[in-house]
């Protein structure tokens, strides 16, 4: 059944090999069931239903990639997108996370329509190389930038705006929390470069032990009214009833202060990240697993992006941030993956992983601040395909990557690369490089900064 389901010979493989893939993408990638609840909580969302929505959202969605696309392919709520979430739209823009759940669910079904079609690729198309890798820069040094607070390493100062904790003064709250987060990050590295499976999730749970055995030394401080709570965790059962917390809200969303023009540039910021970390992540996942026809194309291009569409909308209903193609999965493509049947390990890892809620939810956000340090580096990396010697490319890249973390939010950043894009290439008489979308794009930014 296995073999005629998910063609195992056809592709070299077979049941061992796919489902220690499955486990390999998993462990690399479980690090979100800790990284998402704390970001969202920043939202005002319940940890444990966010953590039951992210689960979930993984098993659907991977699910959805095995049956569809017979891919390899995991996805899971995206690190970015979240950080957008919690931070810009419900953060600086003051939206509930009802609101940005709808614009979730919104961008969802829109992709839905696009990847039934060939608008979804045209889109991906239309925007030039070079913005795209500045937008993924910009959200690899926002994310950093997260998990320098998170750490307690960067911290609010009057005179500077920003500093480093004072690690003498805040010892036994912050001080330590940023010694530890900084310890985390070397295992992180460490492992990392090591090739060590998980490296990421190591690096979490290394962090909140030593944490615990700091709270157990007394180098840590409770301190609940700041902020510093127990770092111990609890046993319990999982409180199942709590997802009605976060399931279907996405329909209560209330817009009667929600700004058209406003919901509109949300939405496409979710849209315009969310295609280019799909599409990327998929040729590069399929580049490593020589899944690439002799065109340089995804055969089952179509069916991935309907399963990253289809997970995403459900996420958003279920009660999570934009899901999307997990660039982890390499590393279960490394081990020898190559069907849906690794996919499906995956998925019902994820679905497993609910049982040990309370676990999960009790890890501090110092702990999983690594994580997102590291993440950001990641992502960095892209800074190396824009072309710095053409200044029309790498000008309005730099723009967008400078400004999203300075201006703590990724949506700004966008909306700087683009105005600065076409501004720069029409004065500079390169107008015909510009396509019609990144023209329609700019006004709409520039209607936003004048209206709103």
């Amino acid at each position: 059944m296995l073999e005629k389901f998910f063609k195992l010979k056809e592709n070299n493989t077979n049941v061992k090999t796919e489902v220690i893939g499955g486990v390999t993408t998993f462990m690399t990638m479980a690090y979100i069931l800790a990284v998402n609840p704390t970001m969202l909580e920043a939202a005002g969302m319940d940890k444990t239903a966010v953590l039951m929505a992210t689960a979930l959202a993984a098993f659907i969605g991977t699910l959805v990639m095995a049956l569809l696309a017979n891919y390899p392919f995991a996805l899971a709520p995206g690190m970015g997108l979240n950080a957008y979430f919690a931070y810009t739209v419900c953060g600086t823009m003051g939206y509930s996370w009802q609101v940005a759940l709808a614009a979730v669910l919104a961008e969802g079904v829109i992709f839905i329509v696009l990847s039934l079609t060939s608008v979804r690729e045209a889109i991906f198309n239309s925007i030039p190389f070079t913005l795209k890798k500045g937008v993924s820069v910009g959200i690899g040094l926002f994310i950093a930038f997260i998990g320098l607070q998170g750490a307690y390493l960067v911290v609010d100062n009057d005179t500077t705006l920003l500093s480093y904790v004072d690690f003498a003064g805040d010892f036994h709250t912050k001080g330590i929390c940023a010694i530890l987060a900084l310890i985390g990050l070397f295992v992180t590295v460490i492992f990392y470069i090591k090739n060590v499976k998980g490296s990421i999730l190591i690096g979490i749970l290394v962090t909140w032990i030593l944490g615990m055995i700091a709270q157990a030394l007394g180098l840590y401080t409770v301190d609940e009214s700041n902020g510093f709570y127990s770092l111990y965790p609890t046993f319990g059962i999982t409180d199942f009833s709590s997802i009605k917390l976060t399931f279907g809200q996405v329909f209560k969303a209330d817009f009667s202060n929600v700004s058209i023009l406003n919901f509109i540039a949300v939405l496409f910021a979710f849209l315009f990240v969310d295609l280019f970390d799909t599409l990327g992540t998929l040729v590069g996942v399929a580049t490593k697993a020589d899944m690439l026809d002799e065109n340089g194309k995804l055969p089952k291009v179509k069916q991935a992006l309907l399963a990253d569409a289809v997970a995403t909308s459900a996420g958003a209903i279920i009660g999570t941030s934009t899901t999307t193609t997990f660039v982890e999965s390499s590393a279960g493509v490394a081990a020898g993956a190559r069907t849906g049947l690794a996919s499906v390990v995956t998925g019902v890892l994820f679905l497993l992983s609910i049982f040990f809620s309370p676990i999960f939810c009790a890890i501090p956000g110092f702990a999983t601040a690594p994580a997102l340090i590291f993440v950001g580096f990641l992502m960095i990396s892209a800074i190396l395909d824009i072309d710095f010697k053409d200044l029309t490319e790498a000008v309005p890249a730099y723009l967008c990557l400078l400004c999203m973390p300075m201006m703590y939010s990724i949506s700004e950043g966008i909306a700087i690369g683009v105005i600065s894009y076409v501004v720069i290439n029409v004065v500079c008489g390169k107008a015909k490089k510009i396509t019609t979308l990144m023209y329609l794009l700019t006004i709409l930014f520039i209607c936003k900064y004048i209206f709103l």
